[in-house]
């Protein structure tokens, strides 16, 4: 089953949400809660297999979509990390009840450190119920190292004068609307220079052959990530995407290992 609803974002935007499997409570078994990529919804194939997975195994699984993304009220071009983050720590320390493996795709995998960060300085009670995190190529840190580093002067000369820059999309989508004010916000939430302490369990599922984000820079993910049980899988011939039956499967089996890892405390 099912459930969908709305929650106001801290600037006011209704935010969609869908919430599958059981209905989570404090003593649930551990559940999903999935953070997607920049310019995705909660629909597509990797947000509904976890959803699959929930319902076929009795774990609560949340999702949702950032502003100016899928089903969620807001522009595009408003968006920003400090506003996405904003809303992921909305709905997760609102709506995502019980403990819960944080899955975090691409951008996702970045607001998922963001979010475990915030929450670890500024609500430790919340952030005692992430009992793992899964990240997909995570872009930790993509608007710097991902963005502006690989832009050609044209394009940082643009984004100066115009304010935003139409990146081409290598999937046939429409152009990603770069914005300025995307760029300078998310130099305020740069962590791969800095260690980042985590006392739970990360998986870290990376493609070999992504060009979006490079294995080498899932790789300075893992490195700046300090625990005891954190791993890093390269994927042959893997693509940013990590779509394929048998990638969806390995997603699947390693957020339910997670869950039933986090279950045996």
């Amino acid at each position: 089953m099912t459930r969908s609803g709305t929650i106001l974002s801290p600037d006011n935007d209704e935010i969609a949400w869908l919430a599958d499997g059981p209905e989570a409570h404090d003593t649930s078994p551990c559940g999903l809660f999935w953070l997607g990529g920049f310019m995705s919804d909660m629909a597509g194939s990797k947000a509904e297999t976890l959803a699959q997975a929930a319902q076929q195994t009795a774990r609560p699984c949340l999702r949702f979509d950032y502003s100016g993304h899928g089903a969620s009220q807001g522009e595009f071009r408003d968006g920003t990390i400090s506003r996405w983050l904003g809303e992921a720590v909305a709905v997760f320390s609102e709506l995502a009840v019980g403990p819960r493996v944080i899955v975090g795709s691409s951008m996702g995998g970045w607001l998922a450190l963001l979010l475990a960060r915030h929450l670890l300085r500024l609500d430790p009670a919340v952030a005692g119920r992430i009992g793992g995190m899964v990240l997909i190529a995570p872009a930790a840190d993509m608007t710097q190292d991902l963005m502006w580093d690989r832009y050609d002067e044209a394009a940082r000369s643009t984004l100066r004068s115009q304010g935003v820059y139409l990146e081409p999309s290598e999937y046939g989508d429409e152009p990603y609307a770069i914005t300025r004010a995307l760029i300078e916000d998310g130099r305020d939430h740069l962590l791969l220079n800095d260690s980042l302490d985590i006392a739970f369990p990360v998986r870290i599922l990376q493609g070999e052959d992504d060009p979006d984000v490079p294995w080498q820079h899932g790789l300075k993910t893992y490195r700046a990530l300090r625990g005891s049980d954190i791993t890093f899988s390269l994927i042959k011939h893997g693509d940013h995407r990590l779509s394929t039956p048998g990638n969806l499967a390995h997603l699947r089996a390693t957020c339910l290992e997670l869950c039933a890892q986090a279950d045996a405390g």
